[in-house]
């Protein structure tokens, strides 16, 4: 019976990861890409994230031992792609993004295998504004809300929750409306009231004096003054989980810095030598498009719209003994 469950459960992802690329490709106007899993060291390539995590590296022989690294994600790879393949303004690229973060802590959110789906759109440097942002953001949402019905419709016990629209809100916002909470507590509170939030501004300092949560200098903006009055043209999509009763994060995305939001975002983190590397120095040249992009995480998604409690039930990982021992005896069965 276990194994003819998971034999269920893998038909399922297939089915969520097919039809969720298709209908994002459709919404955003992308061209599915391959992509790497690793780069070179030394290049600025690679994804920082917050900065403080540790690829994972490896010499090359056939490089006279050239240093290379599994990618965190494909934030600035994608950008240097979109201009090598010459893509128009208005459309993108989607990739297969497989990653190792070995640093990230085991949660039933969490593991140190990583798979998104990496997209990139070339976009005009007018249309560096909030409301190109949300309009982007709502066509994901609408992706999202097309494979649920999918979902559905195939597998009739599995309820569709995901409200009609997105609600959209500001980090600076959500401080002030819940300010005796947490960032993770705030979260919690704004997706359970509304289903599905988008919290823009990630990565900037607050009124209170620390950031939402971090960001890399180099990718994201999220230190522009925008027409809201607030600095911040990236953000979050997070959900409500049904069965985790939790704030659940699918996407990170964002409209990408231009020279002058690299320059004054690589000063506040203190890492102005990066203008030096590759991907830096392009940009600050004007030789890469403007962007915006993200990724969205597959096996969160699948997680979400099949109602799994465990990101191992949706993905085959490496999980400590402890962890596998709990799960059966919650009855959950990990691939």
């Amino acid at each position: 019976m276990k194994y003819q469950e998971m034999l269920k459960t893998e038909e399922a992802i297939t089915l969520v990861k097919e039809t969720f690329a298709k209908e994002l490709s459709k919404q955003l106007h992308l061209v599915k890409v391959s992509a790497p899993i690793a780069v070179l060291d030394g290049t600025g390539i690679n994804d920082d994230l917050n900065g403080i995590e540790r690829p994972v590296a490896f010499p090359v022989k056939s490089l006279s031992e050239k240093k290379a690294v599994v990618v965190h994600s494909l934030a600035k790879w994608k950008r240097l792609r979109l201009k090598e393949l010459g893509i128009e303004a208005g459309k993108g690229i989607l990739t297969d993004m497989r990653a190792l973060r070995p640093d990230e802590d085991y949660s039933p959110l969490h593991s140190i295998y990583v798979d998104q789906w990496d997209w990139e759109k070339h976009m005009l440097p007018v249309e560096r504004t909030i409301p190109y942002l949300k309009e982007t953001v709502l066509k994901i949402y609408e992706a999202l809300k097309e494979t649920e019905k999918v979902v559905q419709k195939q597998y009739l016990e599995i309820k569709p929750v995901l409200p009609e629209s997105i609600k959209f809100i500001h980090a600076e916002e959500l401080l002030q409306l819940y300010p005796t909470l947490s960032v993770k507590e705030r979260e919690a509170a704004i997706a359970k009231e509304y289903g599905a939030v988008f919290i823009i501004g990630i990565g900037g300092e607050l009124s209170g004096g620390e950031a939402h949560d971090g960001r890399a200098a180099d990718y994201d903006d999220w230190s522009t003054l925008t027409e809201l009055g607030l600095k911040g043209l990236n953000g979050d999509i997070i959900l409500w989980h049904p069965v985790l009763k939790c704030a659940f994060e699918v996407s990170s995305m964002g409209i990408r810095v231009d020279k002058e939001a690299l320059l004054r975002q690589l000063k506040e983190k203190d890492c102005l030598e990066r203008t030096q590397l590759l991907f830096h120095s392009m940009l600050l040249s004007d030789s890469l498009p403007q962007s915006i992009g993200g990724g969205i995480g597959q096996s969160r998604v699948c997680m979400f719209l099949l109602k799994k409690s465990h990101i191992g039930e949706v993905q085959v990982g490496i999980w400590p003994d402890a962890v596998k021992q709990k799960m059966v005896l919650e009855g959950v069965s990990l691939l």
